[in-house]
């Protein structure tokens, strides 16, 4: 293991995130000596990875079982958490073993509602390998899977004992893999901590870059932010709502192009969407607004969509889980790192606030 850095994520239930590079080895140090099966929930792509794992748990005294899932997306549904839970059942898991999610934000979903749901919780353990996993999906507790209706609308709460995060994970990942996960990173820097935006206005190479010392720290501080407010609210009743900036249209846009988006993009087209909502209604600058086009932009990310979409896209965002009593709830910006709740905005705002990012 080379140098590492431990961020912790505290709480009833502390836990550490661990950030550095050649990581694989903390794995067994973070089940414990009470775990003996441990189920590896892994998409198909990241076999070889997962068959590496099982072969150094195995080696470390554990019976390691592989269970290999659709890629992305797809890996999110009912009958695939069933196909999980089917072989934790054959193989005879019990409360005192562990599951293991190895991949992106879909498989650590998936992986924490399949530990969360077995015999109402067992022991989880998260390697993201994908940007947006690191900084966001494996971090907090959160999981879900997908219905026809939306996304994440069937899910459980249930904290990791640690989240692993090897850095070394993402230099295989094509270069449009990693500016998709900027879209969470840019979340963070408008909510919360400036100085990511300024690092990635100052030289966007350098940034987006896996192997560079300024692409480490705005991945500390994106998973700083994530865990501080982890920390205070776990099951998003207050301050873990600001997390969502930018998500209710996103996430609707997502369902709209049937999961075939990645998340980032879709994040980037809602951050512009609601920094419009908050320029309309007067809390927001129209320099914030240019901002978030700018720095999407550096980025590649898209900050428009489609204009024959609305109708569908609202429905979609009234079923939100974000949603109140049928009413929509939006976080939006008084200035950059002055998140608040606007909630329910009339319907010819959101209206005209989505006419300003059609294509």
């Amino acid at each position: 293991m080379s140098d590492s850095k431990i961020i912790t994520v505290g709480g009833d239930n502390p836990y550490p995130v661990i950030i550095g590079r050649a990581l694989l080895g903390e794995v067994a140090k973070s089940l414990g000596g009470s775990v003996r099966k441990v189920l590896i929930v892994h998409p198909v792509g990241l076999a070889a990875t997962a068959e590496l794992l099982r072969d150094q748990l195995i080696n470390d005294g554990y019976e390691a079982i592989l269970a290999g899932v659709p890629e992305s997306e797809d890996a999110k549904r009912v009958e695939v958490a069933a196909f999980c839970w089917g072989i934790m059942g054959k193989t005879d898991f019990t409360r005192s073993d562990a599951v293991i999610g190895l991949g992106g934000g879909a498989t650590t979903d998936l992986a924490g509602f399949v530990a969360g749901t077995w015999l109402r919780g067992v022991r989880l353990i998260q390697i993201p390998t994908t940007l947006l996993g690191m900084v966001d999906a494996a971090i907090g507790g959160k999981t879900g899977i997908n219905t026809a209706e939306g996304k994440n609308l069937v899910g459980v709460f249930h904290a990791p004992s640690a989240v692993i995060t090897d850095l070394d994970a993402l230099l295989t990942l094509p270069r449009n893999e990693i500016l998709a996960g900027f879209g969470e990173v840019v979340k963070y820097g408008f909510i919360a901590d400036e100085r990511i935006l300024e690092l990635i206005e100052q030289d966007v190479a350098l940034a987006t870059d896996p192997t560079s010392a300024v692409f480490a720290e705005i991945i500390e501080r994106s998973i700083a932010i994530k865990a501080k407010v982890v920390a205070e609210d776990f099951k998003e009743s207050g301050v873990r709502e600001y997390l969502n900036y930018g998500h209710t249209l996103g996430h609707a846009i997502e369902l709209a192009e049937r999961y075939k988006w990645r998340h980032g993009a879709a994040i980037s087209i809602g951050m512009v969407f609601v920094a419009e909502l908050g320029r309309l209604a007067g809390r927001l600058s129209d320099e914030v607004v240019a901002r978030h086009r700018s720095v999407l932009t550096l980025l590649g990310l898209p900050i428009s969509y489609r204009a024959d979409r609305w109708p569908q896209l609202l429905a979609a965002m009234q079923r939100d889980k974000k949603s109140r009593a049928g009413n929509l709830r939006f976080v939006v910006l008084d200035a950059v790192a002055k998140p608040t709740i606007m909630n329910a905005p009339p319907t010819d705002l959101l209206f005209a606030s989505f006419q300003e990012i059609c294509e």
